[in-house]
């Protein structure tokens, strides 16, 4: 579910190695049937239109509209899917035209602007506090000035692939996983990958007789992916992102030169990680060489489940904790939410239809569908239950989640910023003489853009 960008995209409209937990959504909705100033529909009934990307949650959430609407025969709810190349770019558009949708989905890194823009609904004075629990790190996502905005659908963390024979005949331990700055002692990271590469005569990359330039199997997807590496490798080293007062990108920092430039090593010195030229074009393309058996280990989250599971068929593979750093494991827990059009027609059915979609009932068929972890608590379980019939282990993502954490991309202008900087970032994953300069660069590019 993350080749059409699913997700939890940590920032939208950026380049496919940023992108998270919902994929795109089936075009089947069509804008001539958009009733989305939520004016009267059919009979007495109102329309509430719900806008989302995901084409791999679309069915999930018509199912679940389903219900509401044996539940409150007044109201029904129409589904309008826009994908995702254009779902950003169409809503300030639309909000600005009056034909926003009366619910639509967000991630972290758009809803400030809306929020502080006056475009959506307080969720706290709407809801209050008499609904089913909610994921508090969802939550807080969400929380800007004091009040909630969104209410929390889905969300994801990252953890470790792995390919059960290629670690076993390497003699690796994937739950004992730690790199370090410049590879020093503490590091057991990069002579496991060297371990795990393996070029077209069989040598590894740890033997004499290796050529880097010929590999058939490498390591880790070591890669310009901000949600499962950069951010984390950050993070793990006692680097910011963003500067926790400020929002300003802050990633240049001594601690964010050295995890960087480890992460640009395993691809550019050790040849354990695919290319760079490659990768930075396609975002998903360390997912399929791992679902080809041309990978040992992928670091990511669980809007790559889908797909590995139904391509992963001729390799035997599992799920362990996110590989540590300096400062242990430090993931990211990014999630999507469903905001209110402040603007709407039917603002009274428009808060029935937000608090059915925070409910556990209301968020059941995502989680039975195995589209990602719901927001609501109660609904965790089917999710998980899911995947256990497929024999997969979902639980370290839910360690993850309940472990050290960093923030995803937050701020009213955070788009721009990350927008200006990807490219400038991407290039330095190619190598660079002086990745601290690379960096700066990428880094003042950045927070120019957030002026």
């Amino acid at each position: 579910m993350k080749p059409t960008r699913h997700s939890f995209g940590l920032a939208a409209g950026v380049a496919a190695s940023l992108a998270m937990v919902l994929a795109a959504c089936s075009p089947a909705s069509n804008d001539s049937d958009d009733d989305s100033t939520g004016d009267s529909g059919s009979g007495d009934k109102t329309t509430v239109t719900f806008r989302l990307w995901d084409e791999a949650a679309a069915p999930a959430y018509e199912d679940s509209f389903a219900e509401f609407e044996k539940q409150n025969e007044d109201i029904e709810v129409n589904v309008d899917v826009v994908p995702w190349s254009e779902y950003w770019s169409r809503i300030p558009l639309d909000i600005n035209s009056g034909d926003m949708a009366d619910i639509f989905l967000v991630n972290s890194s758009n809803v400030a602007q809306y929020a502080d823009n006056g475009n959506l609904i307080d969720v706290s004075q709407a809801l209050g506090n008499d609904h089913d629990e909610w994921e508090q790190s969802v939550v807080d996502l969400y929380t800007r000035d004091g009040s909630v905005w969104g209410v929390p659908q889905l969300w994801d963390s990252i953890a470790l692939f792995y390919n059960k024979d290629t670690v076993a005949d390497a003699g690796v331990d994937v739950e004992d996983l730690t790199w370090a700055p410049g590879a020093g002692d503490d590091d057991t990271l990069l002579p496991a990958l060297q371990k795990l590469t393996v070029d077209a005569d069989g040598n590894t990359a740890d033997s004499a007789g290796f050529d880097g330039s010929d590999v058939t199997t490498y390591g880790l997807n070591a890669q310009a992916d901000m949600q499962a590496i950069y951010l984390p490798w950050l993070a793990e080293n006692g680097a910011q992102y963003q500067d926790e007062s400020t929002d300003e990108f802050a990633f240049a920092s001594e601690e964010g030169v050295e995890a960087f430039q480890y992460v640009i090593d395993l691809i550019n010195e050790y040849n354990v990680a695919p290319s760079a030229a490659d990768t930075n074009t396609n975002g998903d393309l360390a997912r399929d060489m791992f679902v080809r058996g041309e990978l040992a280990l992928f670091q990511s989250g669980p809007y790559s489940l889908p797909a590995i599971a139904e391509g992963a068929t001729e390799i035997d593979w599992g799920i362990v904790p996110m590989i540590a750093g300096p400062e242990g494991r430090v993931g990211t827990v990014h999630g999507v939410a469903a905001v209110g059009n402040a603007d709407t027609d039917n603002e009274d059915a428009t808060v029935e239809v937000l608090d059915w979609l925070g409910s556990a009932e209301g968020q059941a068929p995502l989680a039975e569908q195995g589209v990602s972890f719901p927001g609501a608590v109660d609904a965790q379980q089917a999710y998980v239950d899911y995947w256990d019939e497929q024999g997969v282990d979902v639980s370290p993502f839910i360690e993850a989640a309940k472990g050290d954490t960093a923030r995803p991309p937050v701020g009213p202008a955070v788009d721009a910023g990350t927008n200006a900087y990807t490219p400038l970032l991407a290039d330095l994953f190619l190598g660079t003489d002086d990745l601290a300069a690379g960096l700066q660069e990428a880094q003042d590019a950045g927070n120019d853009a957030m002026e």
